[in-house]
This record gives C-alpha cells, sequence and structure tokens, in this order.
C-alpha cells in the first residue's frame, strides 16, 4: 500500500462515479485489485461507502484525471503534498504492566531497596513501575503485605529489562561520593615471600625471632646444692 491515496476505496467509489477512466487505471492508482474495482462498478462492493473527491484533498489534479481519460495507458501518479507536517512525537509514558504480575511490584521493590540503596525513588519507581505511596509502604514496613514480602530481581519478574537496570544503577553511581579504600592490613606480596636471601641466621633470635622486648632474657645459673638443701629443709619440717 505504498504510495497509495488516503480512504483508496472511497477514492475508487469517486473515480467510478465521476471519470471515464478503466478499472486498470483506477485498480493501480488505488492499490487494489481490477475485479474489485469493477465490483464498485457493478454495486456489489463498497456499496455503502461515500465516494472522496481526490481533488479536494489535493491528491489528484485535474490534468492527471484528463490525461488518463484520453490515454488508456497513462497511469495516474499521486501527486505529492504541499504541506508537511512534522512527526508527531512519541512521548514514553508509564511502562505497562500485566496484571499477573503487579502483585509481583512489592517484592521488587524490596529488592532493590536491599541490593541497591544507591538508587532514588523516582529510579525505583520506573524500574518497579510502581508509585510512590508503594514504595514507601515497602521501605516502611507499613506494607499491608510486609510480612509476606520476598526480595524478587525485578529483571526475572519481567518488570524491568537488564539494561534499564544497569543504566539506572551506573546513574546513581556516579551520583555517589568516592569511598576511600581499607589501606589496613594486608596480605605481604608473594615476591617478598618468595625472595631468595642468601642471609644464614647465626642466633636462635635471628631463627624464630625476638619476643617483642628487643633483649634476650640473661640465663640464671643454677646451684644444685642450693637446690637439693631446700628440699632436705622441707623434709625435716614434715
Amino acid at each position: 500500500m505504498s504510495n497509495a491515496p488516503l480512504m483508496p476505496k472511497a477514492t475508487a467509489v469517486w473515480l467510478v462515479e465521476n471519470t471515464s477512466l478503466t478499472f486498470e487505471q483506477i485498480a493501480n492508482f488505488c492499490k487494489l485489485h481490477p475485479l474489485e474495482v469493477k465490483g464498485i462498478a457493478d454495486g456489489e462492493v463498497a456499496a455503502g461507502i461515500k465516494g472522496h473527491d481526490p481533488i479536494t484533498s489535493g491528491q489528484l489534479t485535474r490534468e492527471e484525471i484528463a490525461a488518463a481519460e484520453v490515454d488508456e495507458k497513462h497511469q495516474l501518479i499521486l501527486a505529492v503534498s504541499k504541506v508537511r507536517l512534522p512527526e508527531p512525537s512519541r512521548k514514553r509514558g508509564a511502562r505497562y504492566t500485566p496484571l499477573s504480575r503487579r502483585q509481583d511490584r512489592p517484592n521488587a521493590i524490596l529488592w532493590l531497596i536491599r541490593n541497591h540503596p544507591e538508587l532514588k525513588d523516582a529510579q525505583i519507581m520506573r524500574l518497579a513501575g510502581t508509585t510512590k505511596t508503594t514504595l514507601l509502604a515497602v521501605r516502611d514496613r507499613t506494607h499491608w503485605n510486609s510480612a509476606a514480602l520476598t526480595p524478587i530481581d525485578p529483571v526475572t519478574l519481567g518488570l524491568c529489562s537488564q539494561m534499564d537496570l544497569d543504566l539506572e544503577v551506573n546513574r546513581a553511581s556516579k551520583d555517589r561520593p568516592p569511598v576511600e579504600e581499607d589501606r589496613g592490613q594486608t596480605l605481604v606480596p608473594s615476591e617478598v615471600t618468595t625472595r631468595e636471601t642468601h642471609e644464614v641466621p647465626e642466633t636462635e633470635a635471628g631463627v624464630f625471632g625476638s619476643s617483642g622486648t628487643g633483649k634476650a632474657a640473661p640465663e640464671a645459673h643454677i646451684d644444685v646444692d642450693s637446690v637439693f638443701s631446700k628440699l632436705h629443709d622441707l623434709k625435716v619440717k614434715e
């Protein structure tokens, strides 16, 4: 139906009634079958359709019709409209959610709140297709079914696509302040632990390490006679 006139059957009715064009010429111009045009002329097709004047609507000119009436081989050419209407802008409205999925919205909201706390309320509303009232009820645990809610991924539920979720998460991550990394105790790199060393420890502290005081405790000299004399004194007292 490319390059077909507006209301092709109504235009064919008018051309049959007001011109001497052949059925083939009318059929080619209106993108119809010649037998269908013949049925219009016989009153068997489009009986209740009122004819539409293509000259008034600017789809044909009188000169074009006159030229086609003189020459049966001449094909009618659709006139180019001088007025170009701008294409209507398509505004993206709220996403339609099937009835079978609407009961899963609170579960999706709970999942987004727990797993992506960086998302704003407007972003959660877009992803889950919900309202501000439902979002606040789930977040404040005032929802009528709060006890039975289970966090479920909205992508799994079919409420949004993975691309939409990733896009909103990336947007929210850009607004978050940078988090400082924890540079506390970390593992020693393998290059250090596996490094070959030619130093041979000569002392016990060099092998097992120091106790932390930095000085080794001096070994006390043990006198055997003094030890046994003390044991002898204990036996006498008994």
